[in-house]
This record gives C-alpha cells, sequence and structure tokens, in this order.
C-alpha cells in the first residue's frame, strides 16, 4: 500500500506540467510559448492567414463546434449538437432520434435543417474605428447605439469587400477592443451517421454534467457546396465541400498526463465582471430560470406521456432546458461552494484601496465600482418584471411569433444598417426560418399552460414591480377565470398558427399587421410601450457599464500586474492542459477513463440506461480485442477527462494531441466545472471527452460504417 501511495505521489509531484487557464483568441497565440508548454507544433501551424493550418479545419455549427476529419466534407460534432437537426427530420415512422441514422451512401445524406458551417478566415483590430464612432455620445444610451451602428457599418462594408462571405464584430474586452472576423458559411449541410438515443444519449440528464461518464456523444455530418466550389443552399447537384486541411485521427488515442488541447468557439465567459454580477446571477438569475424551467419541463413531459408525437415535437425543447437548468443548479452550488462572491469583494476592495492610495488614480478611477454598484442596484429593484417580461416573449411560443412579426413590421421599414441585427437584409430569411422551425414543433396546449404560469408569476410581483398593462390586458384583476378566458379566445381565433399566413405578415406594414385584427398580435402592440422602455432600459445601462468596466479592467491590470484573456464570446479560441483526473471531494479520486464495463453495470433496460442488447452483446464479447482498443487499460475506453479551460460551445470541440492528431471529442463538463463561465481552477476545472477509440470503435463494430473509417485519414 505505501508503494502505490508513493507511486501516486510522485505521479503528483511531478507530473508533465501545468495547465493554464484561458480561452485564447487568435490575438492572443503570439503569447504561447508553443514549445515550452508541451506543443508539437507552431503558433502558424494552428492559424495562419499564409497557409493551411489547423483553424481552417475547425467549424462553429448549431451553436457548437465541429472539425473536418475527412477531404470530403466530413463533420465530427457531438450528438447533442446534431440533436435538433435530427429531431426534424423524425417522424413517429421514422424516428432517428429513438433509432439512429446511417446513410449507406452520400446518396442517403439527408438534410441537417437550420444548420449552417462557419469556418474563420481572417481577423483584425477595429477598435479604433468603433471608440472614435462614440466618443461623442451624449448619453449612454447613444453609445450602445452608435457602438452597434459602427458593428454593423463595418460588417456590411467586409462583406462587400468579401463577396460570399460572411463578417462579424466581436466585442473582446467590454467598451475597449474589438475584432472584425471574416468567415466562410457553407449553408447545405446533411447527416450522415447519428448513434441511437440510447447510446450517443446514454445516461440521460441523470448522468449530464457528471462523471464518470459513458455515452457516445458524437455524431456525422457533411458540408456540401454548389458545383463551382461557392456557398449554396441544399439542391441535389451539390457536392461535398473539400476543406483546406482536415484533422488526422490518432486511433491510439491518448493517455494518463498526456498533453492535450482544444480548438473551437467557446461561448460566453463573465470572469472579468464585478461581484455586483456575480450576486446578480447568483441570487436573482439563475434561481428564477432553474425554478422556471424546471416547470416548462414538468409541463412538456406530462404532455408528451402518452402521445409520442408530441413527445417527439417538444424533446429538443425539453433536452435544452434540461442542460441549461442543471447547469446553472450546478453554477449555484459551486459558486457557494469556492465563495467567488466573497472572493470578488475581497479583492474589489483592495483595488479601490490601491485606487484611493494614489490621488491621479483616485480622479480617473475612484468613481467606478460606486457606479457600477448603483446600475446592479437599479436592475435588481426591477429584475424580477424584467424577467417575466423577457420569458413572456421567449417562453410562449405565439407571443413570441407576434413579437418578431411585430419588430419585423417595424424594423423592415428603416434603413439597413439602422435595423435590428435579425431583421437585416443578411439575416432576414434566418429569422423568418426559425419562426418556421418554430411552428412545425408548436403544441398549443403546452403554449396557454406556460402563458398562464407567467402571469401567474405577473401577479404575484411586489407592488413596486407590478406591469399594469399586463394586468389591464389579462383582466389579471378580475381573477383567474377572466384571464383563462382571455387566454382561450385567443389562442381559438389566432392566425399565428398557420405558416401561410405568417409568411404573408412577415411582408406587412404596421398599419397591415394591425389590420388582421390577430388578438396575439394585439397584445404585442399593446404592450410595446412596455418593451420599449424596457429596450431603453437594458441600453442605457449597456452602455454606462461598457464604459465603466473598461476603465475598471485598466485599473485591475495595473494592481494586479499581469495581462488579461479576454471572455469568451463565441470567436475561435485555443486552450491546453493534460488528460487528468482530479479530487471532487475529500477521500474520493475520479480516474481520467471510463470503459466498457461502466456500460455494462449502468445498464438496467430502461431510459437512460437502456443500452441496445446488439451493443451489450458487442461490449460482453469483443470488448477485448481490435484495432481500437486502450491499449494500456486492455479494453475499449469509452470518455476522458481533461483539465482544458472550457465553456458552453466547446461542445464537439476536438480534442487534439501535442501534435495536432485528433484523439476525443469535447462534450461536457463535470459539475464542478459548471462554473467555468465565472472562474477556473486547475484543481477542479474538468471537461470531459469521449474517447476517440470508441467513435471507431463503434463505427467499426456496432454501425458497420467501414465506408466512413475508409474515408477518415488517420495518422501513422
Amino acid at each position: 500500500m505505501r508503494r502505490v501511495f508513493f507511486i501516486f505521489l510522485l505521479l503528483i509531484l511531478f507530473r508533465p506540467g501545468h495547465s493554464e487557464e484561458g480561452m485564447f483568441p487568435l490575438s492572443d497565440l503570439k503569447t504561447i510559448d508553443f514549445q515550452k508548454v508541451g506543443f508539437a507544433l507552431s503558433e502558424g501551424d494552428v492559424f495562419s492567414p499564409q497557409h493551411a493550418s489547423l483553424s481552417d479545419a475547425i467549424v462553429k455549427i448549431g451553436g457548437c463546434t465541429g472539425s473536418f476529419i475527412s477531404a470530403e466534407g466530413l463533420i465530427l460534432t457531438n450528438h447533442h449538437c446534431a440533436f435538433g437537426a435530427v429531431q426534424r427530420a423524425s417522424t413517429p415512422r421514422n424516428d432517428y432520434l429513438t433509432n439512429g441514422f446511417s446513410a449507406r451512401d452520400r446518396t442517403h445524406e439527408i438534410p441537417a435543417k437550420g444548420y449552417t458551417v462557419r469556418i474563420t478566415e481572417s481577423y483584425c483590430d477595429v477598435s479604433a474605428q468603433i471608440l472614435n464612432a462614440v466618443k461623442n455620445a451624449k448619453t449612454f444610451q447613444e453609445r450602445e447605439q452608435l457602438k452597434k451602428k459602427k458593428m454593423k457599418e463595418i460588417v456590411l462594408r467586409a462583406e462587400q469587400e468579401h463577396p460570399g462571405k460572411r463578417a462579424e464584430v466581436a466585442e473582446m474586452f467590454l467598451g475597449q477592443t474589438y475584432f472584425l472576423f471574416i468567415y466562410t458559411y457553407l449553408k447545405d449541410v446533411r447527416l450522415v451517421y447519428v448513434p441511437p438515443r440510447a447510446v450517443g444519449e446514454f445516461g440521460g440528464d441523470i448522468d449530464n454534467w457528471e462523471w464518470p461518464r459513458h455515452n457516445a456523444d458524437f455524431s456525422l455530418l457533411r458540408a456540401y457546396v454548389a458545383p463551382d466550389g461557392s456557398p449554396a443552399a441544399y439542391a441535389p447537384e451539390n457536392v461535398p465541400y473539400r476543406p483546406k486541411t482536415h484533422l488526422k485521427v490518432n486511433p491510439g488515442g491518448a493517455n494518463e498526463e498526456d498533453f492535450v488541447f482544444i480548438l473551437g468557439y467557446p461561448g460566453r465567459t463573465y470572469r472579468h465582471r464585478t461581484s455586483h454580477f456575480i450576486a446578480y446571477q447568483l441570487q436573482v438569475r439563475m434561481p428564477f430560470v432553474v425554478d422556471w424551467y424546471q416547470f416548462q419541463m414538468r409541463t412538456m413531459e406530462q404532455a408528451g406521456k402518452n402521445n409520442p408525437a408530441v413527445a417527439l415535437k417538444l424533446s429538443s425543447a425539453i433536452k435544452g432546458l434540461a442542460n441549461t437548468e442543471k447547469n446553472y443548479r450546478g453554477k449555484i452550488q459551486g459558486l457557494k461552494r469556492i465563495h467567488l462572491l466573497e472572493k470578488k469583494r475581497e479583492q474589489e476592495a483592495q483595488i479601490q484601496a490601491f485606487i484611493n492610495s494614489d490621488p491621479q488614480r483616485k480622479r480617473k478611477y475612484g468613481h467606478l465600482l460606486a457606479r457600477i454598484a448603483d446600475l446592479y442596484r437599479d436592475k435588481n429593484a426591477s429584475a424580477q418584471r424584467d424577467l417575466v417580461l423577457a420569458y413572456l416573449r421567449r417562453s410562449v411560443g405565439l407571443f413570441r411569433i407576434a413579437d418578431v412579426l411585430f419588430k419585423a413590421a417595424a424594423e423592415r421599414q428603416k434603413p439597413d444598417v439602422d435595423r435590428d441585427w435579425a431583421f437585416m437584409d443578411r439575416n432576414f430569411k434566418r429569422t423568418q426560418k426559425s419562426v418556421f422551425r418554430a411552428l412545425k414543433n408548436f403544441v398549443p396546449s403546452v403554449d396557454r399552460i406556460v402563458l398562464k404560469e407567467l402571469l401567474n408569476k405577473a401577479q404575484r410581483l411586489p407592488s413596486d414591480q407590478k406591469i399594469a398593462a399586463l394586468e389591464d390586458l389579462f383582466g389579471l384583476n378580475a381573477g383567474a377565470e377572466r384571464a383563462q378566458q382571455i387566454i382561450t379566445d385567443a389562442y381559438r381565433s389566432t392566425r399565428l398558427t398557420d405558416s401561410a399566413f405568417v409568411a404573408r405578415a412577415f411582408s406587412m406594414s404596421p398599419q397591415q399587421l394591425r389590420q388582421t385584427g390577430d388578438p396575439i398580435l394585439a397584445w404585442r402592440e399593446k404592450l410595446d410601450g412596455v418593451y420599449r422602455q424596457l429596450k431603453n432600459q437594458q441600453e442605457e445601462r449597456s452602455g454606462a457599464l461598457s464604459e465603466l468596466l473598461a476603465g475598471w479592467s485598466e485599473v485591475k491590470r495595473d494592481f494586479l500586474k499581469k495581462r488579461f484573456i479576454p471572455d469568451a464570446n463565441g470567436t475561435f479560441r485555443l486552450s491546453y492542459g493534460h488528460v487528468r483526473g482530479y479530487s471532487p471531494a475529500d477521500a474520493v479520486y475520479m480516474e481520467p477513463f471510463t470503459t466498457a464495463r461502466g456500460i455494462l453495470e449502468k445498464t438496467t433496460g430502461q431510459p437512460p440506461f437502456n443500452t441496445p442488447p446488439d451493443l451489450l452483446q458487442l461490449l460482453k464479447t469483443a470488448a477485448q480485442k481490435g484495432r481500437f482498443l486502450n491499449r494500456k487499460l486492455k479494453t475499449v475506453s469509452v470518455c476522458l477527462l481533461y483539465d482544458t479551460d472550457t465553456t458552453g460551445g466547446n461542445s464537439g470541440s476536438p480534442v487534439l494531441n501535442a501534435r495536432g492528431q485528433l484523439v476525443g471529442l469535447n462534450f461536457d463538463r463535470t459539475f464542478q466545472a459548471t462554473i467555468n463561465d465565472f472562474a477556473w481552477n486547475e484543481a477542479y476545472s474538468r471537461s470531459i471527452g469521449v474517447d476517440i477509440r470508441y467513435i471507431l470503435w463503434l463505427l467499426h463494430h456496432y454501425a458497420g460504417a467501414d465506408h466512413l473509417l475508409q474515408e477518415i485519414d488517420f495518422a501513422e
């Protein structure tokens, strides 16, 4: 026993190196000493505008990340990332969600409706243009509006200069730095292989955000282009996209303590925000969302309990709600466990003392923290009211459609550059398609229950947060029966469930919409004053925070004497670390690999642990042989842990070894690491991926998809 402990101690003391916090954007790659930290690559191997590099193989797809793994546009991403496309392609008769999907050749690959692929081509700093545009703003709201307008102008000009490309301006540090990104945008994406839900989502919500994991969270898609190679919408004559480069797959996978890195498009982190932001999230917003999402999930699950068609319609919505709800519960628990709010306050007190110690600093920065505190005090004062209004047009399907139509009618009257992003010419078709997709999954009974519960929340608001227009509109003061009758009559007579009517409504003026007499469109019009006030308030706060946090970042850098990596914002990032277990609690150590044994132990025959019988038999008989075994463990390894810095949007990111070869597929974090959005720590921040060996093993032994394995380029 002593010898085992001694060996373990040596592994800890002399392990290959420490991982580092940070999702490095392209502009910060030059700050990494690639060879020193463990890469067998250079910065130019990761990204180069002059020649093909790894970045050309990494795509953003369906809100996630994916990667090209063949010269014929084959994309590897997560099962949960392809979930929406699979759900839309499914019917009760052809239930691809439950049974999986496998195209035996390219002629049988089917459209992944609503999915696009984005590949980063180049970037440049446009901070000076934007900061110059806002410098003469008279109010914070005007500052925010000028910033957005300048961003749109830069985007439209860039797209004119780069025909066929998409452009985006990303705010890297609030109020300080802005980068323009140019993207190749592919619009024809098709499903190639999706494992059955019992395999790709083994463990379901019970295992979600947990370790150990045993699910094959992967899917294969393919990008297509027009015969001339240009991006094009779906057409039978389109051909597979040929990327500049693609990843090589290492069938040997990775071992414990191997250096690994991740490339992808992480969503949002908030590590540079103040304690006031953390307090709002911890005490107000996240508890509200957890409670609200739990209610919606219960309602949807009950509606689909005895109706397979309804269950299929609601499956994607339930999955999304469940993922966020559990993530937020983990964040709440994690924030409390590490006392992040208290630590932020303590650091802010130290920075304020640092500011006050120098008269010049005090004149420049002395007011910042107090002003930020004032903004959040105002925000908290109306928070419950604002959340009810926000989720009225987010959670209630028909009201959301009415909201989009109402805004489209107004915005489309303006010059393109003055419109909200969703209604600009470059985005309007996508906005319309999202509404029609929502209509296909619309369940009126669920929508009415959700609306009624939001009105109950509105009734319970404190007296100083009451929404008078909402109370008048639904007769809330006249009792529940009156509100129920108004809802019933409106849902019976509305035409917003008719896709043909909605299509016509998208081209109507505000007056023409009003003349339709649709009751739910009338609801939105009567609440317009409330929503305008809310928008003005949000723009004023955003403009103020942008300026205040820019100053706070400056003085914080001076105090800490260190450089910062900008928060994740959906742009291309790199993070690195090691395959490594961790200790989430006293006397508990989590190994970094799971194996086929865990699937056999967990399987109960009932969802979500209902492994298909044919896979169970294969795992029992073939787990000890074949090309794709974990040679050290002498069995099929299923999932792996590593301490790279990740967050939402990194789902589907490739896990790469030091030479840039694919060894895993990122899909989740541990429950303790749900707080990565706010803080990262080498001790507890662990991400979870599917071992590439399990993916290859399934394709060969279970799916019989050797034609796909032949297409993949294996590393020697």
